[in-house]
């Protein structure tokens, strides 16, 4: 079974927002921005990847992906 793997630390470093603006700009911790761009977390509130995708002026699929091949290790995706 594959994986979700986010690549949120790509898309912030594409669009040069520090980790301390996007959570302001989303109304996450900081620590819990953190814990999402590192991928240690297991779940993803809609409203919260929908604050992230306006705050960043992209797309879900531009900060989730999914690997079929990953090894089988816990979906990668909480925020609070």
């Amino acid at each position: 079974m594959g994986k979700i793997i986010l690549r949120l630390d790509r898309v912030m470093a594409d669009r040069k927002i520090s980790l301390n603006d996007l959570a302001e700009k989303v109304g996450i911790t900081n620590v819990n921005l953190s814990k999402m761009k590192t991928g240690k977390i297991s779940a993803i509130r809609f409203s919260t990847l929908e604050a992230i995708c306006d705050a960043l002026s992209c797309q879900p699929g531009d900060i989730l992906e999914y690997d079929p091949n990953a090894a089988d290790d816990p979906v990668k995706g909480t925020d609070e």
